[in-house]
């Protein structure tokens, strides 16, 4: 059984990480403050959804700060694994305050809905809104090109809070024209309670992609299949099996076992099993790979002898 080891990082993943995570506390903080001013002098349920949307995730980019720090933290003796779930964890985490505010939210709305109210100073809440939208924009410009990078989870979880602010964003501009100018002033509420499903409906997908690296759940099938294909595009690779998948943060694992002659000198099998390493690893970089080595029929020889 051989192994090749996640390729040997020259620190750029991991700078990029921490700085994607300092940008988003950055923009949060940025964006609560400039927010807070505004809804106290527009009273908009639509701004309070969104002052609450940065708030919580500026706690949520804060979490992401130390679990992306804990993550990148190198193997060692007690996590041989390396510490990525951290990243799930800290998914899991900001789940809980989403899924917070969104209930706060439905309950303002609600409220507003029975006694609606008007909005006031609704050329400054358009104003910071707009601000809000261009650096949201740059930050999730980043933070994809982070995630493209790295494929870390705790960073794509943070861009899909910010993706999700852009809508809100522009949500809260049509609310507060609509209060403002036309007199609509329920209009306000039902933007809030659309902000509030928008956050909720993230929260969901946080939690489904954090389950997901927390139980070891297999790559797609597309990429397993992608592995079979490379290792039979190899003459002397007679059958696989026993394939198995998962990731850890921005570390991935793939294990599987390869059919070769059993004839075949011990010498010879490590060089084909060598290939074929390199060639998973150059389409699933970064990952590690293990790779069993058995003569042909050997597993179906195996099963006979057990029943």
């Amino acid at each position: 059984m051989t192994a090749v080891a996640p390729a040997d990082r020259n620190g750029a993943a991991d700078r990029l990480m921490r700085r994607a995570a300092l940008a988003a506390v950055a923009v949060a903080v940025t964006l609560v403050t400039l927010k807070t001013a505004v809804y106290w002098t527009t009273d908009s349920v639509a701004m309070l959804g969104t002052l609450m949307d940065s708030l919580l995730d500026g706690a949520a980019s804060l979490l992401n700060l130390v679990a992306v720090r804990a993550s990148l933290m190198p193997p060692d003796k007690e996590h041989r694994f390396g510490h990525g779930k951290a990243e799930a964890l800290a998914g899991l985490g900001q789940s809980i305050f989403i899924f917070g505010s969104a209930g706060y939210l439905i309950y303002e709305g609600i409220s507003r809905l029975i006694e609606p109210k008007p909005v006031a100073s609704t050329e400054a809440g358009i104003a910071v809104v707009i601000i809000a939208i261009l650096l949201t924009l740059g930050l999730v410009a980043y933070q994809r090109h982070v995630v493209k990078q790295t494929g870390s989870l705790a960073i794509e979880a943070d861009s899909i809070h910010y993706r999700g602010d852009l809508f809100m964003n522009l949500s809260v501009i049509a609310a507060l024209v609509l209060s403002g100018y036309f007199g609509l002033h329920r209009a306000d509420a039902v933007f809030g309670l659309v902000i509030a499903g928008l956050i909720g409906w993230s929260a969901g997908k946080i939690v489904m992609n954090s389950l997901d690296q927390l139980m070891d759940h297999e790559f797609s099938e597309e990429e397993r299949e992608r592995i079979k294909q490379i290792a039979h595009a190899h003459k002397e690779v007679l059958n696989l099996h026993d394939l198995k998948t998962r990731r850890s943060g921005i570390y991935s694992f793939i294990q599987f076992h390869i059919e070769l002659d059993g004839a075949m000198s011990l010498h010879d099998a490590h060089e084909i099993t060598d290939v074929v390493e390199r060639d998973v690893h150059a389409a699933f970089p970064g990952a590690e790979v293990i790779i069993h080595q058995d003569p042909a029929g050997a597993e179906k020889l195996t099963k006979f002898q057990m029943s």
